[in-house]
């Protein structure tokens, strides 16, 4: 065998260093990344955003040569988990399946749930179905990982191999594994969702802004997923970048509120304003109750009430969630602390009736509008000041 032959087998045409090879192998998975966030997740499946059909095909393309995966089938599983969330027609729910499961066998999980027809036929709609999609894409999707192989190899030598590994693994453990499974079992939430998703800050790079979880299942359609000061969306970057290029159109991002002056009396604009924020409302109102909480403690320690202090310290980690989401003996334990502190049961009160007023889907904008202006009543005759000025805020809601 020639010298020149073994040294095409050992460096291929580029001869790279090592950190020359690290570098490329993070640059290229970092481009699936922002293809399966921009492209698959934004723009396919929740049509957050358009992309010009020169920057879609692009990212099509490059998700076949990298992972194989098709538009339609992650789309389709991609929808299928957010209507039947942590149930178990969910296709990787870590509630409903386990946290290892889904970690360590999540692209297993979505090649068997890619096989079922019903999904595809039921959720994949407005996905693209041109020629190339059916006679390129999805008759051989192993063509294109084979050529990416043969591309690092022919680029990289024998080391090729070990990037092309890389590629290959990169997405089924970052975004089958670890958004699909710590997103909904570990972290912290900004937002009460109906499901378990979670924010695993700081992994934005890395994942593209996925990581920011309980934000995204909380405002679904929205092309940004970072929601406090601290937290970064770097496909959220990308995105502002193609927009000032003209290579994508955003058509929705999560609602800000915007306060105005306060109104005695409530108008269809304040309420308006109120369900459009409804989650960041009840956020707010879940951190005063918090306050309350931790106020509470601090008085009955100061006091030398050495029973009722344990008893409503061993509550702390979970009295402000909603009763839904307790166990039995929490659940149980609730009117020994409300027999503790009226001003608890007061609050605990006000936002069960705040939160029914979202699920009161039969209920004219008329019927709605009063039940706010009386709940803003109720918190300001309350005789607590925290709820007094919550009722402040919401009537400046605008």
């Amino acid at each position: 065998m020639s010298n020149s032959l073994l040294d095409f087998l050992a460096h291929g045409l580029l001869h790279l260093s090592w950190w020359q090879l690290v570098l490329y192998t993070l640059a290229v998975t970092h481009v699936t990344i922002v293809g399966v966030t921009v492209y698959l997740h934004r723009c396919q499946a929740h049509r957050a955003l358009d992309l010009h059909p020169v920057v879609s095909h692009f990212f099509r393309f490059w998700l076949w040569m990298t992972t194989g995966m098709l538009t339609g089938q992650w789309a389709a599983i991609h929808r299928k988990h957010h209507a039947k969330c942590e149930t178990e027609e969910d296709p990787h729910s870590p509630q409903t399946r386990g946290i290892w499961k889904v970690l360590l066998e999540g692209a297993e999980l979505y090649r068997t749930e890619a096989k079922n027809e019903e999904t595809m036929r039921k959720f994949s709609h407005g996905t693209p179905n041109d020629w190339i999609e059916r006679h390129v894409y999805t008759k051989y999707p192993i063509l294109g990982v084979s050529l990416m192989m043969v591309i690092n190899v022919a680029l990289f030598g024998a080391v090729g191999l070990t990037v092309w590994a890389v590629q290959m693994i990169w997405i089924p453990f970052w975004a089958a594994g670890v958004v699909n499974g710590l997103a909904h079992f570990w972290g912290y939430r900004n937002f009460n969702s109906a499901d378990a998703s979670t924010n695993i800050f700081p992994w934005g790079i890395l994942i593209g802004g996925e990581e920011l979880h309980n934000n995204h299942h909380t405002y679904a359609t929205s092309a940004k997923l970072s929601n406090k000061w601290f937290e970064f969306d770097i496909g959220w970057m990308y995105i502002r970048i193609l927009s000032a290029c003209r290579l994508a159109t955003v058509k929705k991002v999560a609602p800000t509120p915007r306060l105005g002056s306060r109104k005695l009396v409530l108008d269809q604009d304040t309420l308006q304003a109120v369900l459009a924020n409804r989650y960041e409302v009840m956020a707010s109102y879940g951190k005063a109750l918090k306050r309350a909480y931790r106020q509470e403690l601090a008085h009955l320690k100061e006091v030398g009430a050495r029973e009722k202090y344990q008893l409503m310290r061993s509550a702390r980690n979970w009295f402000h969630k909603e009763e839904a989401g307790l166990d039995e003996p929490q659940k149980r334990q609730l009117p020994q602390i409300f027999a503790n502190s009226q001003k608890l049961r007061t609050y605990i009160e006000l936002r069960n009736e705040l939160a029914a007023m979202w699920e009161r889907s039969n209920a004219s904008r008329e019927q709605l509008l009063a039940q706010l202006q009386a709940w803003c009543h109720r918190a300001e005759q309350s005789g607590i000041k925290a709820l007094q000025e919550f009722a402040l805020r919401l009537r400046r809601y605008a």
